[in-house]
């Protein structure tokens, strides 16, 4: 290689500037698109979980909806079956055949012996098939209204694990904030005692506070694990998928309507309605059931060549001579259900809407009260700490009354976390009382 002239060297020296603003172009988009890729692939992976998004998760993901709809269908396909005559009984006999004289153990000899084909059918009703029917379809439909139920106890159960891990996250962020003013505190106060204007009482007090936050913190931190881990049970999730903000508590739980409208369509009541309606069926079948079943029997008797063939037609009729202590008895007994499933489905609607009146007054009132700390109480805590703030550094008052203030406003700010948790629970209770779609358990029930 030629050693470069002192006359070449502003060109190689141009050059190399021209090299390296390229390499570095090169670089640059390089990094640009990699960064680019990375936070669309981070934004992706963080997408915030609303509450909406967590129940229809948790419902699709249900292994017990996956069985009520396995119990349905099963019990469909036995209504089907259940319409059916039963099957007819094939019978292949050897009659009559001599045990001793001289025609023993012959099948041929003797004009008595036989061998018979005979064909059995039993003829039950098609009032009495109908009913046997109708038996499964209603249990096909108890089925549906316990999917429901369990569609709204899965949202319920959900709502409130997403709430709870919002209300845990809202105090974690809360105990972050107050701990770095507490540090900001305690290095304030060090200063002031290592000058002289300030206490070594002041100090320590001042350290005092940030570790009982601290102590705080980690309890909160494994409250806040839990239920991640609880929300993840209902949704699938990662535990560490973010949460998007919470629904608008002031918005109407009941959707269009009153609460005593939508108590109509109450899974419990529809479910007991449906049982109900299936112990109807039931005592149907009794009563039908009242009634004997015929069996006709066709025979076809071979004997030997010496003797002519027989035919042989029978008619089979129960005698039910005790109906009175055997069949009414047990239709006795499924109107008694009949009445006992009707009463208890009187009770519980009633239950329901005292507790549904008890959850609509609590969230009202945690709304009036949300209102009041946001209006008044939060502005009067702060100005607390303001003024005890400033006469401290005036040196008007001791550390003390200002850790004191900040005590106050993070128990309010604490209060207020807490009260939006159980408004917002009972907002919960109340908008995932039913479920979206009630109407498939409801076809063909009056609760």
């Amino acid at each position: 290689m030629e050693p470069l002239s002192p006359a070449s060297g502003g060109s190689v020296r141009a050059r190399g500037r021209i090299l390296t603003r390229h390499r570095t172009t090169i670089t640059t988009a390089h990094i640009a698109v990699l960064i680019g890729l990375a936070m669309s692939s981070i934004a992706h992976a963080a997408e915030a979980l609303s509450l909406p998004q967590a129940v229809q998760a948790a419902l699709a993901r249900s292994p017990a909806l996956v069985a009520q709809d396995a119990a349905a269908r099963s019990a469909r396909d036995m209504a089907v079956a259940a319409g059916q005559r039963p099957d007819p009984v094939l019978r292949l006999s050897l009659d009559n055949v001599p045990l001793s004289g001289p025609d023993r153990f012959s099948t041929s000899r003797d004009f008595m012996t036989a061998k018979s084909v005979s064909l059995m059918q039993t003829l039950p009703s098609a009032a009495k098939r109908q009913a046997r029917t109708a038996r499964f379809e209603r249990e096909a439909q108890t089925a549906e209204a316990g999917r429901v139920e369990q569609a709204a106890t899965i949202g319920r159960e959900t709502a409130m694990a997403w709430l709870e891990r919002h209300a845990l996250e809202q105090r974690l962020a809360l105990l972050h904030e107050q701990l770095g003013e507490a540090r900001l505190l305690v290095q304030a106060s060090e200063s002031a005692a290592r000058s002289g204007s300030g206490s070594p009482a002041d100090w320590i007090a001042a350290r005092e506070s940030v570790a009982q936050l601290q102590q705080t913190l980690l309890g909160v931190e494994a409250e806040r694990q839990n239920a991640r881990l609880t929300l993840t049970r209902w949704t699938g999730s990662t535990p560490d998928q973010p949460l998007a903000a919470p629904p608008d508590l002031a918005s109407s739980p009941f959707g269009t309507g009153d609460v005593s409208e939508r108590l109509t369509h109450h899974p419990e009541l529809l479910r007991l309605s449906a049982q109900e309606a299936a112990m109807v069926a039931e005592a149907e079948v009794a009563r039908q059931e009242r009634e004997p079943d015929w069996s006709t029997e066709l025979m076809l008797s071979l004997r030997g060549s010496g003797y002519p063939n027989m035919v042989s037609l029978a008619v089979s009729v129960p005698l039910p001579w005790d109906r009175p202590q055997r069949q009414d008895r047990e239709l006795a007994a499924r109107l008694a259900q009949v009445d006992g499933l009707r009463a208890e489905r009187e009770e519980r609607a009633r239950e329901h809407q005292a507790e549904a009146r008890r959850w609509e007054a609590g969230w009202r009132a945690g709304l009036a009260q949300l209102a009041l700390i946001d209006a008044e109480r939060l502005p009067l805590a702060e100005q607390r700490i303001q003024t005890t703030l400033a006469a401290y550094r005036g040196g008007r008052t001791p550390l003390s009354e200002v850790l004191a203030a900040r005590r106050m406003a993070l128990d309010l700010r604490m209060e207020r976390i807490e009260l939006q948790r159980s408004t917002a629970s009972l907002w919960a209770q109340l908008a995932y009382l039913i479920p979206a779609e009630p109407a498939a358990a409801a076809k063909g029930v009056t609760p």
